[in-house]
């Protein structure tokens, strides 16, 4: 079995949804080297997420913003943790619901992701910064 992994720093995008396959692939080059696998794609932080969907229709991605801006609202009074500013708490619980890793099967050098299928930074901070990823691969 061989395993690899590579660290990926994604330079600062806008709050939002984003495409990110591209990226994750040109940073890993070791797939091609891997018949039959799985690669995980992990982000090293508490107020971004991945999640895989949608790649063609950018309106999917403007959707997904508006629904989770309304989902989990800013400037909740209840909420405590606001050192950082009205998007800090709404960040962390939007990705502890989308979750900080994605897995995707390898088959014969390539991620085996559906035709319309997409890997997404959300990015949930209005001014979240370079986010790092750690991808591992490992397989046959």
């Amino acid at each position: 079995m061989k395993i690899f992994q590579e660290l990926l720093q994604l330079h600062e995008r806008r709050r939002g949804f984003h495409l990110i396959t591209g990226e994750v692939v040109q940073a890993m080059s070791q797939l091609r080297e891997i018949r039959t696998g799985m690669c995980q794609v992990f982000i090293q932080h508490t107020s971004a997420s991945l999640t895989i969907n949608e790649n063609a229709d950018p309106t999917v991605r403007k959707d997904f913003e508006m629904y989770f801006s309304k989902a989990v609202p800013e400037n909740d009074p209840d909420y405590q943790h606001d050192d950082e500013g009205p998007d800090d708490m709404p960040a962390h619980l939007k990705a502890a619901m989308l979750g900080s890793s994605v897995m995707i099967p390898i088959r014969n050098g390539n991620l085996e992701l559906g035709t319309w299928q997409g890997i997404y930074l959300c990015e949930h901070r209005n001014h979240g910064g370079s986010r790092r990823l750690v991808i591992t691969a490992w397989g046959e």
